[in-house]
C-alpha cells in the first residue's frame, strides 16, 4: 500500500465522500485503513471491573470508534497544494525508494 499513517486523505467514495482527514492506522494484508473522524460506526462494550470504575475499568455502553475504508477509496492529498494526487514510487540516486505525487513530481515525506 502507498498511504502510510499520518497521511492525509481525501475520501473519494461512500458515506464520507468528499471528507479529508489523518490516516490512523493501516492494515496492508487487507488493503484497508482507519481514518481520523471518518466512516464512524458504533459497538456496545461490556463493562469490565463494574466494582470500581475510577481504577481504570470500562465502563461499557455504546462507544463510537472509527471504521476501515478501503485504500481504492482514499486519494492522497499533495502537501504542496492540497489537492488528490496519485501516488508514484521512484528511486533516488543510492537507490533508495521514495514517493513521489504524480500530479507535481514533488516527493512525500
Amino acid at each position: 500500500m502507498r498511504i502510510r499513517t499520518d497521511d492525509t486523505v481525501i475520501v473519494t467514495a461512500g458515506k464520507d465522500r468528499g471528507k479529508t482527514g489523518r490516516v490512523l492506522r493501516t492494515e496492508p494484508k487487507k488493503n484497508r485503513l482507519f481514518v481520523e473522524g471518518l466512516n464512524i460506526v458504533k459497538r456496545s462494550t461490556r463493562p469490565t471491573s463494574v466494582k470500581d470504575s475510577s481504577k481504570g475499568g470500562d465502563v461499557g455502553g455504546i462507544i463510537e470508534k472509527e471504521g476501515p475504508i478501503h485504500a481504492s477509496n482514499v486519494m492522497l492529498l499533495d502537501p504542496s497544494d492540497n489537492k488528490p494526487t496519485r501516488i508514484r514510487i521512484d528511486r533516488d540516486s543510492g537507490g533508495k525508494r521514495k514517493r513521489v505525487a504524480a500530479r507535481t513530481g514533488n516527493a512525500i515525506d
